[in-house]
């Protein structure tokens, strides 16, 4: 067998570019992507090169590919202490690595269908990332990204900072207003940022920037300035309720006016919102996963205003543990009725029962049928992964319970656009 038998191109993940959002690894099917409080990378032995995590990346890192001797592959462990990608290996070189490589263990590149997790038709396992859209709506206004990347941030200046939940809470949740002056920033509703801490992490690094959801309409968080807003909850503990310090969300949180900010991107190009007439939006989330959905609520408030724009039916599903904790529930409460259908559902209301977003989906079954019949309906998810799963198959449910084909609905609404998923 030649030398060149044993190469394969390896799937790998730029961690100079990568902000770190978590997509790639909610939307790999076998399992492939892991990271930890540095790194996203790639386990080569899972990978079977399906390339489903490639389109929905906001930055590009994740299309990277290195050719390889199979029983020489970057392992995980390799992977995770990068500060950037290896240099490619020259075709001698590569020659030079096989004839060097130890085999260790045989390096599984292929999956068998049964083996992939998630795919559409199986009884015993459900994937909800396998019907999230990777394209726009059609009638999407066209997005700027990556307009500066990491190694070249640009500097806003915070004119606001407000928290939108009730004080006392256990969710700090902060209302941020950045100011961009006569630097260009153009965003769209759905879009994300990259914040860049100041300081350095335990292992004398520069802090990796954070993502943030943009959380004002396009045309400004105050209409005709340079400006926009993101959501930040003040993270004080881990998923597993252990104590836990986030760099950059207690950074921001404690922001004042006058204060900058290193900011890159913009980020995101098919969480997006349509601009067709008459076209409807059923909005889902959770915690701050509310930013998106409240750029997109505004920006239809705004059109609406101005008189020229026909817009269609909006809903909102709207989870928080309690009412207190909620963010925006003020401001919320004040939209007319008939301009938004709202729903919240809380989890931890003294003396009530638990009530997830899931659960109002299907309480509201008769009106998301006649949306989901409708192709002008968009449908938004957002927030804690744990979700995901819960809120699709509720939808499954719906359209099951009506009649539909879920199995053709669901690949409809990812084909055309019409179900995104953004949730980490």
């Amino acid at each position: 067998m030649s030398a060149l038998a044993d190469l394969f191109n390896q799937h790998l993940i730029d961690p100079e570019i990568c902000i770190r959002c978590n997509t790639c690894e909610a939307t790999c099917p076998v399992g492939a992507i892991t990271h930890d409080s540095r790194n996203y990378v790639v386990n080569a032995d899972k990978c079977n090169f399906c390339m489903a995590c490639v389109p929905p990346c906001p930055t590009g890192s994740i299309d990277n590919w290195h050719m390889r001797p199979k029983s020489a592959a970057y392992s995980v462990e390799e992977q995770l202490s990068w500060d950037d990608l290896p240099a490619v290996l020259s075709d001698s070189e590569l020659v030079a690595e096989v004839a060097d490589a130890v085999p260790v263990a045989t390096l599984t590149t292929e999956v068998s269908t049964a083996s992939v997790v998630g795919s559409v038709g199986q009884n015993d396992v459900f994937n909800a990332a396998a019907f999230g859209a990777t394209v726009p709506p059609w009638s999407a206004a066209h997005p700027y990204t990556n307009l500066h990347g990491t190694k070249s941030p640009t500097t806003a200046n915070v004119v606001g900072n407000v928290q939108v939940n009730e004080v006392g809470t256990t969710n700090e949740t902060h209302h941020i207003v950045l100011d961009f002056g006569s630097m260009p920033f153009p965003v769209l509703e759905g879009q994300s940022i990259g914040i860049v801490p100041p300081g350095q992490d335990n292992k004398g690094k520069p802090h990796h920037a954070r993502q943030y959801s943009i959380a004002s309409p396009r045309n400004g968080e105050r209409p005709g300035y340079n400006n926009l807003s993101i959501t930040v909850k003040r993270l004080m503990e881990d998923h597993d309720g252990k104590p836990v310090k986030g760099v950059a969300s207690n950074y921001l949180c404690d922001l004042k006016t006058g204060d900058t900010v290193q900011v890159i991107g913009p980020f995101g190009s098919s969480f997006l919102m349509p601009n067709h007439p008459n076209s409807n939006i059923v909005m889902i989330c959770t915690g701050t996963g509310s930013a998106p959905m409240r750029g997109m609520t505004e920006w239809r408030r705004r059109l609406r205003q101005s008189g020229k724009f026909e817009g269609g039916k909006l809903m909102l599903f709207f989870g928080a543990r309690t009412q207190k904790e909620l963010p925006y529930f003020g401001p919320l409460q004040k939209l007319p009725k008939d301009f938004i259908d709202i729903n919240f559902a809380f989890s931890r209301e003294q003396g009530q029962t638990k009530r997830y977003v899931q659960d109002l989906l299907r309480e509201r079954s008769t009106d998301l049928v006649a949306l989901l019949n409708d192709p002008n309906t968009y449908i938004y998810v957002c927030g804690l992964k744990s979700m995901e799963e819960g809120v699709v198959l509720a939808l499954r449910d719906v359209a099951t319970q009506a009649g539909l084909n879920w199995d053709s609905v669901g690949q409809s609404l990812k084909q055309e656009g019409r179900l995104h998923l953004e949730t980490y």
